[in-house]
């Protein structure tokens, strides 16, 4: 994502040099341009495309934190469950 930012930021940055260097063309209009076709079009497409990045950080900083105690997964102890070890399968 950030390749494609940078690539539009250079394209319309060269399209305002171009606006700014030719005979007819000024700086206000390379500014204009610049603006309007680069700036304000990928601050909108960054907001949008970031918004699920955004959601998911919200809903992380309010889910609880996770416990540290050591039965905090509700499942019962590796000793208590009888001390077997489960069998080891070989293959073919």
């Amino acid at each position: 994502m950030h390749l494609v930012v940078i690539a539009w930021l250079y394209v319309t940055a060269m399209m305002a040099v171009a606006e700014a260097a030719s005979p007819q063309g000024s700086l206000l209009g390379a500014a204009v341009t610049f603006v309007l076709y680069g700036l304000l079009p990928l601050a909108i497409v960054v907001y949008v495309l970031g918004t699920p990045a955004r959601r998911r950080a919200r809903r992380a900083r309010r889910a609880p934190a996770p416990s540290l105690a050591p039965d905090a997964g509700g499942e019962a102890a590796r000793a208590a469950e009888g001390g077997h070890v489960a069998p080891v399968r070989e293959e073919p």
